[in-house]
């Protein structure tokens, strides 16, 4: 009994291991963004995060792990902070105005497009990363307003046939104009009112398909 309770971690030493964790995680971020995957090397991370390669290898095995461990805690933050729908809300314009408006913030955000094209370039030779990146994000997304809409389709405000399709399109009708070139690196990251333009777009095309008159 008491060699158990003298194995298990003290809160103190699960508090610095976490703040050690992020201290690598935030240090690998920077480098990721500044050099990409490829050029990115354990000694630069190591260098970044302030912290010993030895101590590096002991949170992570590679640098393939902590790239998926960054994509993970990018498409958490992500769903947390924009999917959060209640499905007892019935405003369904504003809900959708809300979640669209922030979704396309949140996309063109200086840095999330680099991430995004990094887990493009290696998705090919490192399908893991690719997968993890979509069940984590897009899909995760799309499944959170589908379950919005299917919501209001049994309250009697919409009437959708397909709720994964319509909340597909919709997330998609959002980024029209938006996201792409931010992504390619053609246009900087659109003003709130070109934002509130195509999201106003996208929320009436639902409504008007959708809407039970």
């Amino acid at each position: 009994m008491n060699v158990q309770a003298q194995a298990r971690p003290s809160p103190t030493s699960l508090v610095e291991d976490n703040a050690k964790r992020r201290q690598i995680v935030e240090g690998a971020r920077s480098i990721f963004l500044a050099q990409g995957f490829d050029a990115a090397s354990m000694n630069d991370i190591a260098r970044a995060a302030g912290v010993s390669k030895g101590t590096l290898y002991v949170y992570f095995a590679n640098k393939e792990q902590l790239f998926e461990a960054i994509v993970r805690e990018e498409c958490l933050a992500h769903a947390e902070s924009v999917f959060n729908l209640n499905p007892a809300d019935h405003d369904v314009e504003a809900v959708l105005t809300r979640l669209g408006t922030m979704y396309i913030e949140f996309l063109t955000t200086p840095g999330k497009a680099s991430a995004l094209r990094t887990v493009i370039a290696i998705a090919d030779r490192m399908p893991e990363i690719g997968k993890v990146f979509y069940e984590t994000g897009p899909a995760w997304g799309i499944s959170r307003v589908a379950d919005y809409l299917r919501a209001q389709s049994v309250a009697g405000i919409l009437a959708v046939d397909d709720c994964e399709v319509a909340a597909a399109q919709f997330l998609e009708s959002c980024q029209a104009t938006l996201f792409k070139p931010v992504l390619f690196n053609f246009a900087p990251a659109p003003e709130k009112k070109q934002i509130d333009h195509v999201v106003g777009i996208a929320v009436r095309t639902l409504l008007a398909a959708y809407r039970v008159r």
